[in-house]
């Protein structure tokens, strides 16, 4: 089932060539600098509302800890996985972006999607900040497997992994957020970075 839908998955990618730079792109980089620059946004946000909601800055810090911790522990999984590249192992397939010599299983790209999502879903009050968080961020899983870098169950795995990271270590990651932004709100060069 996996192989056959990322099949079906290809065949929809041959058949819409006018996408193809869009979803290269995508796939490439704007997935993860939109996903960047929505966590910048609601941390933004979390500054405006600190005062009434403290820890609401250090809560979004987590998130964008965490996303980084699940992607170096997405490394380890990876290599004890090993599974191959769809286009190593499917002759013919359509494949838009370079070549990539690791291995297919998680998706970084889609650890770091569930990290955010479900972070900002957890840690951020802003309804526009969330919603545009999680379109970016499932936008971002199908497109890597529409350019052929990955099985569909790859990208459910990075969501997966993202997520776990998130919720498993909120306790000790939040405490970590909470010791850092304090810290920093008391040094004077940082302190506005933290309160509005």
């Amino acid at each position: 089932m996996n192989r056959q839908l990322y099949l079906d998955i290809n065949e929809f990618a041959r058949s819409t060539g006018w996408a193809h730079g869009f979803m290269s792109s995508y796939a490439l980089y704007g997935g993860v600098v939109l996903l960047g620059c929505s966590l910048i946004v609601a941390w933004w946000h979390a500054r405006k509302v600190e005062s009434k909601r403290p820890g609401s800055v250090a809560g979004v810090t987590w998130v964008g800890l965490a996303t980084v911790l699940a992607v170096g522990l997405s490394q380890p999984i990876n290599h004890l996985v090993r599974e191959p590249r769809p286009y190593r192992t499917i002759p013919g397939v359509e494949v838009l972006v370079a070549r990539a010599n690791d291995f297919s299983f998680p998706s970084d790209h889609a650890t770091v999607a569930g990290a955010v999502i479900v972070g900002l879903w957890l840690f951020s009050d802003s309804g526009p900040i969330r919603i545009f968080a999680l379109v970016v961020g499932l936008f971002l899983v199908f497109a890597r497997v529409y350019v052929g870098a990955h099985y569909p169950l790859d990208v459910i795995g990075g969501l997966v992994v993202g997520a776990l990271t998130v919720v498993l270590f909120r306790p000790v990651g939040l405490r970590l957020a909470k010791f850092v932004v304090s810290t920093l709100d008391r040094m004077p060069i940082f302190s506005k970075l933290i309160r509005v």
